[in-house]
């Protein structure tokens, strides 16, 4: 039995699951509702995320939306619905558990790549700003509207200031600020824009060819590494790459692309071989 045939996903409704070879497509799939996040959708995203975390044969996620369209943040309607039936309590734990599914999506060991067609607005902004690379479309529209709507963008707001600085941070949410394609790539949302859906797929797999070239055990390692930076003192994080460093060197993947560095040939993770 090959190692794809083991991996099991869970069973989703709100998401798409496409695994092609080391590329694991996740699509967003309520697009009669412009694809907004509720309960099930980030329940199921938690558990996808969950269940590839340590699996090292998915070396890329990417996240896209389904009808053209990215995400149109959090569910307003279905929240409206029951705000008669839950307390301050109740919304402050839900609001809360937004901010778990941004932390694991950013920290994920893979390289997550983030595709924005249609519109990214509020969480679905949020969600833009933790990918290892986001690319979006000209015509793709973003804008931070909590404010607009009487509440803040509150659990994406530290990922989006991580991602912008706090000078853009505080323009873009305290005045709900309209932008397309282009100024998402000068603020630093985006790494790349494309033309249109088509030639976002093309970009995306430029990406992917540069990923298969990567070791997916030093990739997981590497992005460790950068989040301990931001948590730890400079001598603790430096004490920590030095271990993680050490691991990788010695370890099946780090022998094997020193031996194929010194044979000139390509390492055995790399797809193209």
């Amino acid at each position: 039995m090959s190692e794809f045939s083991k991996i099991r996903l869970p069973e989703t409704h709100s998401l798409i699951l496409d695994r092609q070879g080391s590329v694991l497509k996740i699509w967003f799939n309520r697009p009669e509702a412009k694809n907004a996040l509720n309960a099930a959708m980030t329940d199921e995203l938690v558990a996808v995320l969950g269940a590839v975390r340590d699996d090292r044969s998915i070396r890329t996620i990417v996240l896209r939306g389904k009808g053209g369209f990215f995400c149109a943040g959090g569910d307003i309607k279905g929240f409206k619905s029951g705000m008669q039936t839950i307390d301050a309590q109740e919304v402050a734990k839900s609001n809360r558990s937004f901010g778990d599914v941004m932390s694991m999506l950013n920290e994920q060991p893979q390289v997550v790549i983030i595709l924005v067609e249609g519109a990214a607005i509020g969480g679905g902004l949020g969600l833009a700003c933790v990918g290892d690379v986001t690319l979006v479309t000209a015509d793709a529209r973003f804008r931070l509207s909590e404010t607009s709507l009487g509440i803040p963008p509150a659990q994406i707001a530290p990922f989006v200031t991580e991602r912008v600085g706090i000078t853009q941070a505080r323009r873009l949410m305290l005045t709900g600020a309209h932008f397309k394609g282009d100024e998402a790539v000068k603020l630093g949302i985006a790494h790349g824009v494309a033309v249109d859906a088509d030639d976002l797929d093309v970009q995306c797999s430029a990406i992917l060819q540069q990923i298969s070239a990567c070791a997916p055990g030093a990739t997981a390692v590497t992005k460790g590494i950068l989040f301990e930076t931001l948590r730890r003192p400079r001598s603790e994080a430096l004490d920590f790459a030095s271990r993680a460093f050490a691991q990788c060197m010695l370890s099946d993947e780090g022998i094997e692309g020193v031996a194929a560095f010194v044979e000139k040939r390509k390492a055995s993770w790399n797809e193209e071989s």
